[in-house]
């Protein structure tokens, strides 16, 4: 079978990853990328060994031999290129957010809903073997009725006033940082697992760091390029280092989860608890092969992710024995996976059920974001505005 033909734009931190999760799978080939300038593209196509450059994504749009393209730009033109790949006519996987606002998303989900393409968000925490098995585990009933969820996404790559990054200028990150940087992950990932839509959000939002020194030059993302001899000039800075929202599920069920870029130690730590009638549930994202398992009549558990401990539902998410911990780029590789599995099976967008975040997921976020938003200038409690119906 002939492989499945793609492209990449954008080739900063997450761009590369993409492309390794991609190469993983064997039936999908990585054939171009562009980049803002054709000296960068080609540069960057020579280190990772992609056959052709393009200094416009608009030139790679009209490269007939691609089938898909990942958007793996800065937030501010997702929504622009998004749409360009869709009237392209290509199939689609966007970095989130989606869009900068939940207008923005809905127009992109309606767009891709009426042109057939098959559209992704990369919401790759919801692909760890061990969330995909405590999902099995709490729609089977495991956990009895689920009345609690509460976490955290805590990271500190933003904790010193040197550090600075794109993310934080909000014309080219967006309105929001931290929630909607890593407490949209934070948000899908729960909604996966416990099959249960945010409806209502009542937020408390802070920057930490009014102003930060910024390089006069550039710094890429995680970077561990040394402070000494640099040249700084102060910024003001008005998005949010930390936020703590609680929220309101479908059902009445109550939760609550704080983000922050600026806690020391942190560095993606993703983690949340479930506790339901019968049971409760604890994941964190350092340590993605341990499911903590609390209970009050009996001794708790720690379940070490094994395929034969399983759920069967959840086995296609786990690749190896148990002891040969998977983590992120395995959960990356499992979105890559679901995704392109989709397009070689002929399955349809609108009638499949898909097993990967799509566009109605990232469009759902985007809804969160902004009623966390309002919910913080306002200082009361918002309903999420998020049309579950087919929007065309």
């Amino acid at each position: 079978m002939e492989k499945i033909k793609v492209g990449i734009i954008g080739t900063g931190f997450i761009g590369p990853t993409h492309i390794e999760a991609i190469r993983r799978l064997g039936f999908v080939d990585v054939v171009a990328l562009a980049e803002t300038s054709q000296e960068q593209a080609e540069r960057k196509a020579a280190e990772l060994g992609i056959p052709k450059a393009y200094g416009d994504y608009r030139e790679m749009l009209r490269d007939s031999e691609i089938q898909v393209v990942h958007n793996c730009t800065p937030n501010h033109v997702h929504f622009a290129i998004n749409k360009e790949i869709i009237l392209a006519g290509k199939h689609v996987i966007s970095e989130k957010p989606l869009a900068m606002n939940s207008e923005e998303s809905a127009e992109l989900l309606a767009l891709a809903q009426k042109q057939g393409v098959v559209h992704g968000v990369n919401f790759n925490y919801r692909q760890h073997a061990s969330v995909q098995n405590l999902r099995a585990k709490i729609a089977n009933g495991d956990l009895g009725k689920v009345n609690l969820v509460h976490g955290s996404y805590l990271q500190d790559w933003l904790l010193y006033e040197t550090d600075f990054n794109w993310r934080l200028a909000p014309e080219v990150g967006g309105k929001s940082r931290a929630v909607a940087d890593i407490g949209s992950h934070w948000c899908d990932t729960v909604q996966f697992v416990t099959g249960k839509k945010i409806v209502e959000v009542f937020a408390d939002l802070a920057t930490v760091i009014p102003v930060r020194k910024k390089a006069i030059g550039s710094v890429a993302t995680f970077s561990t390029q040394s402070t000494e001899d640099v040249e700084y000039e102060d910024v003001s800075i008005n998005t949010e280092d930390y936020a703590s929202v609680l929220v309101r599920f479908e059902d009445g069920s109550r939760g609550v989860f704080t983000v922050s870029q600026v806690s020391a130690g942190r560095k993606n730590r993703l983690s949340f608890e479930i506790d339901g009638s019968e049971s409760s549930a604890y994941w964190n994202q350092e340590e993605p092969e341990k499911l903590w398992m609390g209970h009050r009549d009996k001794p708790n558990e720690i379940l070490l992710a094994d395929p034969a401990l399983f759920a069967p539902e959840a086995r296609s998410a786990i690749h190896h024995p148990g002891g040969h911990n998977e983590g992120w780029p395995d959960a990356l590789k499992n979105m890559m996976l679901n995704y392109y599995s989709f397009i070689r099976d002929g399955k349809d967008p609108l009638k499949d059920q898909a097993n990967f975040a799509t566009f109605e997921d990232g469009h759902i976020s985007m809804a969160i974001t902004d009623a966390i938003l309002e919910s913080h200038e306002q200082q009361k409690w918002v309903k999420v505005q998020a049309k579950k119906e087919v929007l065309v």
